[in-house]
């Protein structure tokens, strides 16, 4: 089975940048679509972004034109690269991973945003 591992989380000022990764243990070449998610405290956790594997995207309306997601299945690790970030992008953001009805998740990176 293959991990999922985030990195790349912290603490950012409004406006500034970062980029989280998810590295896989495995192969992510047979992965047929790859995302990130989010869960706010109290909340339910909501699709951020997905790439398939022939690299089609689809965002969130929250963060189109901010956010970009990619894949690179070489070094089977996914990315998010997160622009102009505001506070009500804080949250725990995953990594997830779909195969047919396979569906893997990894255990979280925090990102907190301070205005």
């Amino acid at each position: 089975q293959v991990q999922l591992v985030e990195s790349g989380g912290g603490l950012v000022q409004a406006g500034g940048s970062l980029r989280l990764s998810c590295a896989a243990s495995g192969s992510i070449f047979s992965m047929n679509v790859m995302g990130w998610y989010r869960q706010a405290l109290g909340s339910q956790r909501e699709l951020v972004a997905v790439i398939a594997s022939g690299r089609s995207t689809n965002y969130a309306d929250s963060v189109k034109g901010r956010f970009t997601i990619s894949r690179d299945n070489f070094i089977n690790t996914v990315y998010l690269q997160m622009n102009s970030l505001k506070p009500e992008d804080t949250g725990v953001y995953y990594c997830n991973a779909v195969r047919g009805t396979t569906i893997i998740w990894g255990q979280g990176t925090q990102v907190t945003v301070s205005s």
